[in-house]
């Protein structure tokens, strides 16, 4: 079929069902086009008793031919909660039907599916593969069927953490484990009393809406998983032939990881949104894995997946530090200055130990305790690169699911790291490095995959 749109009333709405699969009750499931001031189709439903996320699975038809929507459904889909109106919109140029075809018995179908909480995905295996992606209930969690769990771990948030994920190597070196995160809305920044890196009290509160959900690496890129998809290892600091898999990749570059702007194919995020470089780590990963939804977060969602819930300086719940350079409920969580990232020589603090065990430097993934949502290093480590165009003020108005400034000079960095004191490692600390810089031992990353 000729890819175009549908013209007002040649597109007709017809036989509207909606469908119960168990996991929520839908109902009242109706369809209405803009037309005439636009193309756009709605499709609103009510659901109720969704105690847990669920996706929604749209099956359209004309009469009792399948019609092929996929490409431009967008609105409340994935990690959908709570009860009321939901609504999800189908964007006929986005895909193959035309101005001249009339849909007279178009009707949809609705299903609710218990939204995955992980999704593992095997780097040994081609894209499609039988086995390449595994998606993990809070059933076959509470079965025991992948090993250890924690239920509410950070108290006043009620999750359920695969803590079992850091028994078993695999799933830092040949595998890749990602955390659904629900669409939320959390307040990002941190209060005047705590200062930053540069101790500026930059950090502006303001609400912040994401509409979609995503999936967040549980652990930050391993140099493993990094040898997996590029074929061979990066040149990282801590390359120890005993210790380096499972340490996180490090001095690599923004550019590295998604490409840049003087590539034959711009890459200049926003402006080209999910482009990414031919040779980039991401060209690499999505072609390999066949999921083009992987990509850096964003300032908010990484913000977002490192608050977890929580609105204090850490992520446990705490609400402030007790001192700026270590703290006792820090050491639980992350590896930092203080703790193992830099080396005491007896009179002070000296550069970090290359050929040292995991004790000191960087820490393997997941050696300290996880957040409410099963993820692991975000405080300390290494820093991880956002997709955002740093800015100093983010504001006080609420935003809904930015994507940073039109433009800058430095990239946003996350999460404090190995080279940081205590106070650097909060959950709204920010900060920047130019993005072809790739010579600090502490520049790692953290995958997400963006859902349609």
């Amino acid at each position: 079929m000729r890819t175009g749109t549908i013209k007002g009333m040649a597109f007709l709405i017809a036989a509207i069902t909606g469908f119960n699969a168990g996991a929520a009750e839908i109902s009242n499931v109706t369809v209405r086009q803009r037309w005439p001031w636009s193309r756009l189709v709605d499709i609103d439903y009510v659901i109720t008793d969704a105690t847990q996320a669920v996706d929604i699975a749209v099956a359209a038809f004309n009469g009792e031919q399948p019609l092929m929507l996929e490409g431009g459904l967008s609105g409340d889909l994935n990690g959908v909660t709570g009860q009321g109106t939901r609504r999800i919109i189908w964007d006929p140029t986005q895909s193959q039907y035309t101005n001249e075809e009339v849909l007279a018995k178009f009707r949809v179908t609705l299903t609710s599916t218990l939204t995955p909480v992980y999704m593992i995905v095997d780097l040994t295996k081609a894209a499609g593969a039988e086995g390449q992606i595994t998606y993990v209930s809070e059933v076959d969690l509470a079965s025991g069927v992948y090993g250890t769990v924690e239920t509410n771990p950070v108290a006043g948030v009620n999750s359920i953490v695969w803590t079992g994920v850091t028994n078993d190597s695999v799933y830092a070196t040949d595998k890749l484990v990602l955390r659904h995160i629900s669409a939320d809305t959390f307040t990002m920044g941190s209060p005047g009393s705590e200062t930053g890196r540069e101790g500026d009290n930059r950090e502006d509160l303001h609400q912040v809406r994401l509409t979609k959900g995503y999936y967040a690496g549980v652990f930050e890129v391993t140099q493993r998983q990094w040898e997996r998809i590029q074929g061979n290892k990066h040149a990282c600091y801590f390359n120890n032939t005993s210790y380096y898999a499972t340490r996180p990749v490090e001095k690599v570059s923004y550019h590295t990881i998604r490409g840049a702007s003087n590539e034959t194919v711009t890459v200049n995020w926003p402006a080209t949104k999910n482009d990414v470089g031919a040779t980039s780590f991401l060209r690499q990963l999505r072609s390999k894995t066949g999921i083009s939804g992987f990509d850096l977060p964003t300032d908010a969602q990484w913000e977002c997946a490192c608050r977890a819930g929580t609105t204090g300086a850490l992520n446990d719940g705490t609400l402030n530090l007790t001192n700026t350079f270590a703290d006792l409920k820090l050491d639980l969580m992350a590896r930092y200055q203080y703790n193992g990232g830099k080396y005491w020589n007896g009179s002070s603090w000296d550069n970090y130990l290359q050929n040292s065990t995991t004790a000191q430097g960087t820490a393997a993934v997941g050696s300290y305790h996880p957040n409410a949502w099963g993820l692991y290093d975000m405080h300390g480590n290494v820093a991880e690169w956002c997709l955002d165009w740093y800015v100093i003020r983010l504001g006080t108005t609420m935003v809904v699911d930015p994507l940073g400034a039109a433009s800058g000079m430095k990239r946003v960095i996350r999460g404090g790291g190995i080279d940081y004191k205590a106070a650097d490692q909060r959950s709204a600390g920010r900060n920047s490095r130019a993005p072809s810089e790739n010579y600090y031992a502490y520049l790692g990353f953290r995958l997400v995959i963006n859902m349609p």
